[in-house]
Formats: structure tokens, sequence, C-alpha cells
């Protein structure tokens, strides 16, 4: 039964809505109609009482429902519908009486700055932000605070901190200490090392730790720099020298001709004629004392040549003194001049008004004994127009040596022990006299004794050009033939430049510093070596300087 009512009731719903929305209908298009006052701005449904003391399942006639307004509507006409269907407009609005009132206040309008571009390409404009809220909840520490930073955008929140490895993972970097904390304070500067301290350094031999000094600034006067220069007289220490000449340069003591001299001086000692040359050319001033050095230099070094073109220039500018031939005549017997070397000394007093003294003679008998010619030096010797002296004796003796002639070394040192006994050797073994044997035959025949004596045995010297023959004469050891020539292969002046060949540049000098007397066998092998490489070999031994390039000696072969 409760079934059968639910479906009855359902069935008769849409015909109550219909008629009920039709009602509705009418209603609105009514109100649509009137105009919208406030008045009449809302309206309610009444139901009839009887439709409201009805029960829900109770249906009601349809006439019995139906809208009312709150307020009546304004008596009137009904208003009239168009043919088409369409309402009639609405009357226009009744006028309203508004207050009079004055005009309107003027607006103050603030200036505002234009907003930054998005990119810009230069310093973006400074803004003013307002600043964060306050927190709602204030329990523990305010939250950090993002600073405006500038972005290349414009300001904004700073970038996120980079992270980093720690012990427990990755995480930012550790807060920095303050720098004062863990910085010590700066060392007090230390005191500036003054030319007190440099000489005495240089006295004591410790050249280099004063040359570490200058390049720190230590402070250097002329007779520091004096000196340093002093103490690099060594050919090891040519580098040394060169950096006391760049200081020099740098300080304002660069023309003090007594350093300059100085500096041509130890260069010629280590043998860096260049060097010695480049400083003369651009010293500003020069005095006799700086040509003479520079003559020497060239002479005991064998350019003699070079020391006999330097003195042509010297005439032009200074007058040659006594002791200008004296080195004039050393250059020509380095270069076996001994035309120019007689041409000098006869020049001397003719035109220059010097009179030779006994070292002007000993120099030419030096020009005649370098170059080999030992019995025109004897003859000299005779013709002088003083009796000879130890000074002239003792020349003799060296150039014998150096020629190995022994009978004429033995008498000029007996004349030269007779004048002078401090000069004997007490050293020297006495030297038996030589035993000639020759081949002798005899043939005994008709009561006569016949001697016929072998002529002496002449050996032809092979000259094997550009090639090595071993000069076995310089080994004393008593050994075979072959084991002496494997033993010249050792000299220590042939391991030297064979080192110094494979550890340094290509066609630069290579010096040598040797404290005996080169044999002869390793000066024709240098020579060699110096033709093949292409380099100049420098080797200074207890005598003197040899120079070797393409296959020659500056000594002449005399040393």
């Amino acid at each position: 039964m409760a079934a059968a009512a639910a479906i009855h009731r359902a069935a008769a719903r849409p015909l109550r809505s219909l008629a009920f929305s039709s009602a509705r209908s009418r209603s609105l298009l009514h109100l649509l109609s009137r105009p919208l006052s406030s008045s009449q701005s809302s309206y309610a449904y009444h139901p009839s009482p009887a439709a409201a003391a009805a029960p829900n399942h109770v249906q009601q006639p349809q006439h019995q429902q139906q809208w009312a307004p709150r307020h009546p509507p304004p008596p009137g006409p009904p208003p009239q519908w168009s043919p088409q269907g369409h309402p009639p407009p609405p009357p226009p609005p009744p006028p309203r009486n508004y207050p009079q009132q004055g005009p309107p206040p003027p607006r103050n309008y603030q200036q505002q700055a234009p907003p930054p571009p998005r990119h810009s390409y230069g310093p973006p404009l400074p803004q003013q932000h307002a600043p964060p809220p306050p927190p709602r909840h204030t329990y523990g520490p305010p939250p950090p605070q993002h600073q405006q930073v500038p972005t290349p955008h414009g300001y904004g929140p700073p970038p996120p901190q980079q992270q980093v490895p720690t012990p427990y993972g990755y995480g930012p970097p550790p807060p920095q200490q303050q720098h004062q904390a863990t910085t010590p304070p700066p060392p007090p500067p230390e005191p500036v090392v003054g030319p007190g301290e440099l000489m005495a350094m240089c006295r004591e031999g410790r050249l280099k730790e004063a040359v570490e000094l200058l390049a720190k600034g230590a402070r250097a006067d002329p007779p520091a720099f004096y000196e340093l220069a002093a103490a690099c007289s060594n050919p090891k220490l040519l580098e040394e020298l060169r950096k006391v000449h760049d200081f020099f340069l740098r300080s304002p003591f660069r023309g003090d001709l007594r350093v300059n001299n100085k500096l041509l001086e130890m260069y010629a000692k280590c043998g860096a004629m260049p060097h010695a040359r480049r400083t003369f050319d651009n010293m500003p001033d020069r005095d006799i004392d700086s040509w003479h050095i520079m003559i020497d230099g060239y002479s005991v070094n064998g350019l003699g040549d070079e020391a006999l073109r330097l003195f042509e220039l010297m005439k032009e500018c200074v007058a040659p003194t006594s002791h200008t031939f004296v080195l004039v005549l050393n250059a020509c017997a380095n270069s076996e001049a001994i035309e120019e070397a007689f041409l000098y000394f006869d020049a001397m007093s003719r035109d220059h008004g010097i009179e030779p003294g006994v070292e002007h003679y000993v120099g030419i008998i030096e020009v005649l004994g370098k170059s080999g010619h030992l019995n025109e030096a004897v003859e000299y010797i005779e013709k002088l127009p003083f009796e000879p002296n130890a000074m002239v004796w003792e020349s003799l003796l060296n150039l014998a040596r150096m020629n190995g002639d022994i009978d004429l070394e033995d008498r000029a040192e007996e004349l030269l022990v007779s004048l002078d006994p401090s000069k004997e050797n007490p050293k020297k073994l006495p030297t038996p006299p030589p035993k000639r044997r020759l081949g002798i035959n005899m043939l005994d025949g008709r009561n006569k004794l016949a001697e016929y004596r072998l002529p002496p045995k002449i050996e032809k010297k092979v000259v094997n050009e550009q090639r090595y023959v071993p000069d076995t004469r310089y080994v004393l050891h008593d050994i075979d033939q072959e084991a002496k020539e494997q033993a010249l292969l050792y000299h220590s002046e042939r391991l030297a430049i064979a080192y110094g060949l494979i550890s340094t540049p290509a066609r630069t000098p290579l010096r040598i510093i040797k404290n005996l007397r080169i044999c002869g066998d390793c000066h024709n092998a240098i020579k060699i070596m110096s033709r093949i490489v292409g380099r100049e070999l420098i080797v200074r031994d207890n005598k003197r300087f040899h120079h070797f390039k393409d296959g020659k000696c500056s000594c002449g072969d005399y040393w």
C-alpha cells in the first residue's frame, strides 16, 4: 500500500509543478513590466490558509495557490502587450533629488619611479622595499630575513648557499672566523743592508749572499760596487759579475770611472772580452787606464790583432805612454807580429819621444822567442846596449823551456842564478848529459881498422788532414803503445769538453778551467774539436788563456 501511494504522488507531481510553473511565469512577467524601486525590491510567496493547513500529500486546487508581492502594485491600468508578445517598455524613472555638492577635492598625484627594466645593462636603481610583516607567532628566535641584494635582473633574495662536502655529507659551508682573530700580526720590516755589510761579506768570500741581498734591495755605493766587482776575478764567478754589473747600471753611480775600469779588468780575467768591449764602448768617460786594460785584456786572451787595432784607435784620442808600448809589444808577441813589433819599437822614440827601457827590450825578446826564433833572440841579447840583467835571462829561460831547448834552458838558468840566487829552483834535479849511440861497423884488413858510421835515420812525418793522431810523447808511464793511446783519451780537459758539449746550448762559447798546464796532445785534439763542432772553446790553464776557434788557437801553438 505504501509503494502504491508513493507511485500515485510521483504521477500527480508533474501536473502540479506545471500549473505552478505557469502561474509563476505570469507573475514574473508582470513584475518585469513594473519599475524596480526600493519599496518594491522584494516579493514573497503567500499561500492560502487552506493550502497551508492541508497536508503535503493532499492535492490542492490550482486557483488557491498564488504569488503575492509584499507590497501591492500601484493602481493604474495594466501594461499593454504588443501584438508580437513583447512587454511594453518601462516608464522613465522619476528624477532623483541629489544634494548639492561642491567640486571634488584635487588629487595629489605622487610621482612614482618607473619600474626597473627586466634586463638592465647598468647598476640597478635603488628601490625602497616595505619591511616584511611581523610573524604571527613569536615563539623562539625570529626567522631569518632575506636581505635584498642586487641580481642581474634587479633586486631580490640572495642566492642559496653553496653546498660543500662535510664529514657527515653535503651541507652549507662552516661559518668563517674573524680575520683578526686568526691572522697573526705582520712581522716587522727587515732592516735594509748598507754598503758596509756588503763590503764585509765580499772580504769574507760570501759573494753570492751579497748578490742576493742586492736583489732584495740592499744599498750599495761606489766603494761597495768596487769590492763586489773585485771579488769576481775567478772565471767561475762570471754570472755573479754580470749581475753586479746590472745592479751597477741601475744605480745612480753608473758613471763612476773607477768602478767601470774594475769591471773591464774582471771581464778580461774571466775571458769574456765581448762583455768587456760592450762595457768599454758604453762608458761615458774613459782615461788612459781604460785603454790599457782593454789592450792588456785582448793580449792575455790571445787576441793580439784586436789589441793592435784598439791601439790605433787610442792614438787618435789619447797620447800613448811608456807602459802603453809594453802592452803593445806583448800583444805583438801573442799574435806573432814580428815586423809590427820592430816598427812600434822604432816609432816609440822617433814619433813619441819615449826612450826604450829594459822592459821594452824584454818585449822584443818575447816577440822573437814566442815565434820560435830562439837563436835570433840570443843574438839580440848579445847586441843589447847594456849588460843583460836578471829580467832578460829569466825571459830567455821561460822561452827555452817553452820551446823544449834544454841546453839553452840550463845555460840561461846558470846565468840567472849567478845574478840573482833567489831564482834558483831547489826542486830541479841535475840533468845528466845525453848519451848518443850511433851504428858503427868496423872492418879489420891490411892491419888497418876502418870505421863506418851510419847516417841518422830520417823519418818522414805523414800529415793526415782532419784526422786525430795520438802523440804518445806526453805519456810518461812505461806501458805499451796501445795503452798510451788509450790513456790520452782520459785527460781531464777532454772529459770536461765532452760533458760541456752535451749539456750546453749549441753555438755558445764553452769555458774550461784547468789547474795544470795543457799537454800538446790535448792542445791538438781541442783544435780539431773546435773545427768539428763549430764553437769557441776557451781553456784556461796555469799559464794563459787558449781560445780555440775554427781549428786554430790564439796562442799560435806556443805556450
